[in-house]
């Protein structure tokens, strides 16, 4: 179990800033090692790493968490970690309240600025949504639009031993890096409006690539999408930028790629909604 841990823990629990990652975990040795880890590197990328608990108060999340990270009570004193609970950062009057979340970590990230650090790095207890899976999955989804300004990083713990299986299933779908699928990562653009895409998107966390580029339905003007370093498209979800495109104006979304992906383009007819620029 140890040796699994350490695994993931290399591939997710080191994120970029702008990286959104689904964590599903079994056992509490496997979620204090997450933590442990997911602090360490936080502290080591110079970030604020902020802690949302919820099966875990901040005390108790403290008290075992300390003597495992090195430096844990300077950097605690200095502002550079923070144990916040859920139900100040979540919720209002008992309900979901999505724009207190936005609200908090961008809070956490002028103070992260202030005292001259990187950006933020969250880790999140997700059994606050274990009641309304549904729901969570959607918040999760809409959140993507945050993470594409590259200040945030998140990993968002997912306990298979209260989730059942298709609620993990859904919830690492919507997020564009979950462990054992491929792995999207993105910018948003400003000159034109539009997407800096790299990785790899397939059926694994095609879902999540629909919510990143929903947001750009709404844009008047032109919009690019860079998908000059993506890795891999599949056919499916390239038909998602034919969605997009076809929500627009016509002949105002252009995608940036290398042939591979003009092909998939042309094999699906993308190209009759929007021009292709190769690289």
């Amino acid at each position: 179990m140890f040796v699994i841990v350490v695994h993931v823990a290399g591939s997710v629990l080191d994120p970029d800033l702008g990286d959104h990652v689904c964590l599903p975990f079994d056992g509490e040795r496997e979620r204090m090692t997450a933590t442990r880890l997911f602090t360490m590197n936080g502290l080591r990328r110079r970030t604020k790493v902020v802690i949302i608990t919820h099966a875990d108060s901040p005390e108790r999340t403290r008290d075992w968490l300390a003597p495992l990270v090195p430096g844990f009570a300077d950097a605690e004193s200095a502002g550079q970690v923070e144990i916040l609970a859920c139900a100040d950062t979540h919720f209002t009057d008992g309900c979901l309240d999505p724009e207190r979340v936005l609200c908090r970590l961008t809070e956490a990230k002028d103070r992260a600025r202030r005292h001259g650090q990187h950006g933020v790095y969250a880790l999140v207890d997700a059994s606050w949504g274990v009641r309304d899976a549904g729901r969570q999955a959607a918040f999760e989804a809409a959140a993507n639009e945050v993470f594409g300004e590259r200040w945030l990083a998140a990993v968002c713990q997912y306990d298979r031993g209260l989730f059942p299986r298709e609620a993990i299933d859904r919830a690492a779908s919507v997020h564009p890096i979950s462990p054992q699928q491929a792995l999207l990562r993105f910018a948003n653009t400003c000159s034109p409006p539009g997407l800096r895409v790299w990785g790899d998107i397939d059926l694994t966390n095609r879902q999540a690539f629909a919510s990143v580029l929903s947001p750009l339905e709404k844009e008047p003007g032109e919009v690019v999408i860079d998908a000059s370093q993506l890795g891999f498209i599949d056919a499916g979800s390239a038909r998602l930028l034919t969605v997009m495109a076809m929500a627009r104006p016509e002949g105002s979304t252009v995608v940036v790629c290398r042939e591979a992906m003009a092909r998939v383009l042309r094999l699906i007819r993308a190209d009759e909604f929007l021009a292709v620029r190769h690289v």
